[in-house]
């Protein structure tokens, strides 16, 4: 092996961000499956080849949600789409947040969890952020689960468009947050398998508030152009 002047080993090639893991043999489970963001992402991933499990507090609900979308999509109960999973999207609303994931902390060990989830606030003048006591709901995922690999990203997906049978492809870049490289890798990876996505590393989770937060202004974007609006960051 040759080294540089100094006598060190030269530095390996930085390695190619682009360069990301094959996912398509991970099973993916979504908890609160059966809520509008939880079905459009089975939906999407299950369409896109995935092996999906839907989740949900009731496993027969879940299991409904499951028949009705098709594609292999299997239904359980949170617990159970928990240890099935290889990679588990929290996709409930935010007030059972931090209940649902206390609840599920043995069955999340060593997972890889993707936290989706928006803190909002609405009042007569519309959607705002909300800030939580630790920083953003994927910080306080990771508290929570101080043995899983929490990584936050999906949050600014239309959940009309990604239920939309009609919709071949969702126009859109994911921001992706971590502490891990390889976790943030293999997020990346997964939003890549849904056509039209692009997964866009964008920091770590100290960085997920102002992301979770900008859900408001696409709301307001919305509103006002009668769109349903995503992301896309130029000269990546």
């Amino acid at each position: 092996m040759t080294t540089n002047e100094t006598g060190s080993e030269p530095k390996p090639p930085a390695k190619d961000p682009w360069d990301l893991p094959d996912v398509s043999g991970l099973t993916v489970g979504v908890l609160g499956g059966t809520g509008p963001q939880g079905r459009g992402l089975a939906y999407r991933f299950a369409r896109a080849g995935q092996k999906v499990i839907i989740g949900s507090r009731a496993a027969d609900r879940a299991r409904a949600a499951a028949e009705e979308l098709g594609h292999g999509i299997e239904g359980a109960d949170n617990a159970e789409c928990a240890r099935r999973s290889d990679a588990v999207i929290v996709a409930v609303p935010w007030d059972g947040h931090a209940k649902t994931l206390e609840a599920l902390r043995d069955e999340l060990v060593g997972k890889l969890v993707i936290d989706c989830v928006n803190p909002l606030g609405f009042d007569k003048k519309g959607a705002y952020g909300l800030k939580p006591e630790e920083g953003s709901a994927a910080e306080q995922a990771a508290a929570l689960l101080p043995e899983s690999r929490v990584t936050a990203a999906f949050h600014h997906l239309s959940a009309v468009l990604l239920q939309d049978t009609a919709v071949e492809e969702i126009d859109t870049d994911v921001l992706v947050l971590g502490e891990a490289r390889a976790d943030t890798d293999l997020v990346q990876a997964l939003a890549g398998r849904i056509p039209g996505m692009r997964g866009i590393f964008a920091g770590r989770l100290r960085n997920a508030h102002q992301v979770e937060s900008l859900v408001a202004n696409l709301i307001s974007v919305n509103r006002r152009y009668k769109a349903h609006a995503g992301l896309r960051t130029t000269d990546v």
